[in-house]
């Protein structure tokens, strides 16, 4: 594939969207278990009301995530990640003087529904700029969620001991500022890519998008997606659990949490390069392969080496193992379909989210165990496993091309005659 000499900058670029996983996914989202604790206590909330709040944001990027990938193939993915950026600065102001618990559950949703109109549109505007190295590009923008763990690590206690109870609301202030200035930079530094010159200004019309929503490549990839999300999503919220009822010490898995955050930031970028050379498809089974490995070894036994290589192997690949996935959704679709195919497959992946502790839980009370818990998810990831072999044999050639000369004026014009 020749080089487009009228590409912005590569290190810009993908500075700004990295910058941007770091906000939308690592502020906006994760960061709230750490603020909770000061932010329940000042605000007299209940453990319910707190679940609730995490929930309300989760819902929203759900429901909003598909609407996100569509305006941005209708506006643009700047104008889309912009408004998103935005979105997500408001919430963060709010929820730094919101006192309420209406208005704070209002102001978690904000978080959500901005986070869908900027995550999905920025790997899209990745992939198109950069379609012969989107493997690295996406990789490096999966690592703003690792530094965005290790930023908020630091960050949020210092601001505790600096300004006490509020220090809560001083953290959101500072978020605030940080998605701000990422703003700034998107609105100053990222570009659209041009459209394709058979595509037509306006909505696409309902069959294009069906044929991508019913394609058998995107299904598997977004299903895929999905498995990945559900074991990940166990992993993170009982791991630690599992390890300090098998008789370790919270320091030691807190040890070993940070090693795993430390190793994710790697993760991405590395695999993404491999994957571009060796192929997505044989990067990704190798990957998901080495999942399963670290998700096997506690449940083969609970020893202090059993979870430290856990912990190893799973810095390691999960972050590439979202990278690869991820790419591989903006692999089957021409251009400017990607961030409709690509949020497509995040509502796979938030529902397995959804799914995972539920089931995990319910395993977990039922058995009297962590083992029924994460053999349930070794089961899951290993039919993961299963489709990134069916990944591996997919042609070269878009599941979903561009559409020929006068084919969208054409079915945009079957739609308005319905």
């Amino acid at each position: 594939m020749s080089e487009n000499p009228n590409r912005p900058n590569m290190a810009v670029t993908v500075l700004c969207a990295t910058l941007t996983s770091l906000v939308v996914i690592g502020f906006a989202r994760l960061a709230y278990g750490i603020i909770l604790p000061a932010m329940r206590a000042d605000l007299g909330l209940s453990y319910q009301q707190a679940g609730i709040l995490s929930t309300v944001t989760a819902l929203c990027y759900v429901c909003f995530v598909m609407a996100g990938g569509l305006a941005a193939a209708r506006w643009g993915a700047k104008a889309s990640i912009l408004f998103g950026m935005l979105t997500v600065t408001v919430g963060f102001l709010g929820l730094a003087v919101a006192s309420h618990f209406w208005l704070v559950m209002f102001l978690m949703g904000l978080l959500g529904f901005g986070t869908a109109f900027a995550f999905a549109p920025m790997v899209a505007l990745l992939a198109t700029w950069f379609p012969e190295q989107r493997g690295l590009v996406i990789g490096y923008m999966t690592s703003g969620v690792g530094i965005s763990t290790l930023v908020s690590g630091v960050l949020v206690p210092f601001l505790f001991d600096v300004f006490g109870d509020q220090g809560w609301r001083v953290s959101w202030g500072v978020f605030a500022a940080a998605a701000l200035s990422v703003a700034v930079m998107i609105a100053l530094f990222v570009r659209n890519p041009p459209k394709p010159k058979t595509s037509s200004a306006g909505p696409l019309p309902s069959e294009v998008k069906w044929r991508i929503y019913r394609n058998p490549r995107v299904l598997i990839v977004a299903t895929t997606y999905g498995i990945i999300g559900l074991g990940y999503i166990v992993q993170t919220v009982f791991m630690i659990s599992f390890m300090v009822e098998s008789g370790h010490s919270e320091a030691i898995a807190g040890r070993y949490l940070a090693m795993m955050g430390l190793l994710s930031i790697a993760g991405g970028p590395l695999w993404g390069w491999l994957s571009d050379f060796w192929g997505r498809g044989n990067a990704l089974a190798m990957c998901i392969f080495l999942v399963l490995v670290a998700v096997a070894l506690p449940i083969i036994g609970q020893t202090l080496p059993h979870f430290f290589f856990h912990f190893l192997v799973m810095g390691a690949s999960v972050n590439g193992l979202f990278a690869l996935i991820q790419t591989s959704a903006t692999d089957q679709v021409a251009p400017r379909y990607i961030p409709i195919a690509f949020s497509f497959a995040t509502v796979f992946f938030a529902f397995g989210q959804f799914l995972g502790p539920a089931i995990a839980g319910w395993l977990i009370e039922t058995s009297g165990g962590f083992i029924a818990a994460f053999s349930f998810t070794f089961v899951v990831l290993s039919v993961g496993f299963g489709l990134t072999l069916l990944i591996r044999r997919f042609p070269k050639e878009y599941a979903v091309g561009e559409p020929k000369v006068g084919e969208v004026r054409s079915l945009a014009g079957a739609e308005v005659g319905k």
